[in-house]
């Protein structure tokens, strides 16, 4: 995730990071300024279309037509920063929950070969989800001092996620800890099962390919039925209007489609493996 300082302009206006949606469009930006040109040169100078003809009056569809396509643009940007938001919350309450395990399991255990385990069993699933949401292979060995027997042909944050249950039921069954701690420590456990599943149907449901796609063509066929209607008025001037909004409407789509997917690795994704560091700091200064 790009840090940034949000009061500083002039780096937003001349600098373009890598997140810039500018440096992805520019090749489409070239055809479009080539097509607009094309365009006026056969109007202006080709077809000699007088100023009433009624190839004119296509901008009135435009004006029709651009309200339409900026109200699925809000509503696709927006869709896509609830999916994004919701994915950082989610992260949150992990960071919160592994803290409020930390805390109970630190008064609760007196051994300190079950304190090292749980020191860093939880981190270690924050650690696996953050690995298995950007489909990376999870390594068998996540620390020196702690073998993680992970499946890697079955769900990783599961496997971990049982070992911690299991460790717990053990102290139960070794009379270190209550029936009532038993069940404070199970609702926490649970917790992460159920942050695991939110986090997966985020990234498992995208956007619906009918209305991305329809976005997409309609933004393409709006942008290529500019140049006919303003040429009358712009003359070649036309070429960097239509390119500058093109420019606008495919950067809103593309924005969209970058931060939709939360778990990535682009620019504006959550930094989830930053966020596992944390944790990972945070219960050892707990237990």
């Amino acid at each position: 995730m790009t840090s940034y300082n949000p009061k500083d302009w002039i780096s937003f206006i001349f600098h373009l990071s890598k997140a810039d949606t500018f440096r992805k469009l520019i090749p489409m930006m070239l055809l479009i300024g080539i097509y607009s040109g094309v365009i006026g040169y056969l109007e202006i100078e080709y077809w000699h279309l007088p100023d009433n003809s009624p190839v004119k009056n296509i901008s009135i569809m435009h004006g029709m037509l651009g309200f339409v396509i900026s109200l699925l643009l809000a509503y696709r940007t927006n869709t896509a920063y609830d999916r994004w938001w919701e994915g950082r919350k989610l992260w949150g309450s992990l960071v919160n929950n592994s803290r409020n395990l930390s805390i109970k399991l630190s008064a609760m255990l007196q051994d300190e070969k079950d304190r090292n385990f749980f020191r860093k069993i939880i981190p270690g699933y924050a650690s696996i989800l953050h690995k298995h949401l950007n489909d990376r292979d999870t390594s068998l060995q996540l620390f020196d001092d702690l073998d993680l027997d992970i499946d890697h042909h079955k769900h990783k944050p599961n496997q971990v996620a049982k070992m911690m249950f299991q460790k717990i039921n053990d102290l139960y069954v070794s009379k270190k800890i209550t029936g009532d701690q038993l069940l404070i420590l199970n609702t926490e456990v649970h917790s992460f099962t159920d942050i695991c599943g939110a986090c997966e149907r985020i990234k498992n449901t995208p956007i619906p390919y009918s209305y991305s796609a329809f976005i997409k063509k309609f933004i393409f066929i709006y942008v290529l039925t500019l140049p006919f209607g303003y040429v009358f008025s712009l003359g070649y001037y036309v070429i960097p209007v239509v390119v500058f909004i093109f420019y606008v409407l495919a950067s809103l789509e593309l924005i969209a489609e970058e931060i939709e997917d939360p778990f990535g690795m682009d620019a504006n994704d959550l930094p989830t493996k930053k966020i596992a560091e944390n944790i990972k700091k945070h219960v050892e200064e707990l237990i």
